[in-house]
């Protein structure tokens, strides 16, 4: 049997039509016939929210559009590493889905975690909403701020 050029270059040999200590078969289960083609979650996929996030010299400030969320439908945790945004904006009664012509705002339960760049001070924490824009002020933690003791004699 005549080697191939990879072969002599490589100095290997060909496994075709040879067994093999590594082959093994394997069984691939197959879907039942009535749940081909379609693929149905089996929970409502959580959106992920869009946001800004810049910093000032003193301050990480986080900016995410939330309008038609109510405020007790949403959330902000902190950590000294750390923001999560959930909310969950509630789709408008009334109107049926066959009536829709286009469908594109995102409805329901959203989420956005954010590591931050740099540890902040979660006491300091201010957020505000104004016409749909929520705004988060993160106080950096001041890593070079020293403070001098005064020694006290006992």
């Amino acid at each position: 049997m005549k080697r191939s050029f990879f072969e002599r270059l490589t100095g290997t040999i060909a496994l075709k039509n040879r067994s093999s200590d590594f082959e093994e078969d394997i069984e691939v289960e197959q879907m039942p016939e009535e749940n081909a083609g379609s693929w149905e979650p089996t929970e409502a996929p959580e959106g992920e929210l869009a946001v800004d996030v810049y910093q000032t010299n003193d301050a990480i400030v986080i900016q995410a559009m939330v309008a038609g969320v109510a405020s007790e439908d949403l959330s902000v945790s902190v950590t000294r590493e750390m923001v999560t945004i959930k909310g969950k904006r509630e789709a408008p009664k009334g109107v049926a889905a066959e009536n829709y012509f286009y469908q594109e705002l995102y409805w329901g339960a959203f989420s956005r975690t954010i590591l931050l760049p740099a540890e902040v001070e979660t006491e300091d924490v201010e957020a505000t909403e104004k016409h749909g824009l929520l705004t988060i002020k993160l106080p950096k933690i001041d890593k070079d701020r020293k403070q001098t003791i005064k020694i006290k004699s006992l």
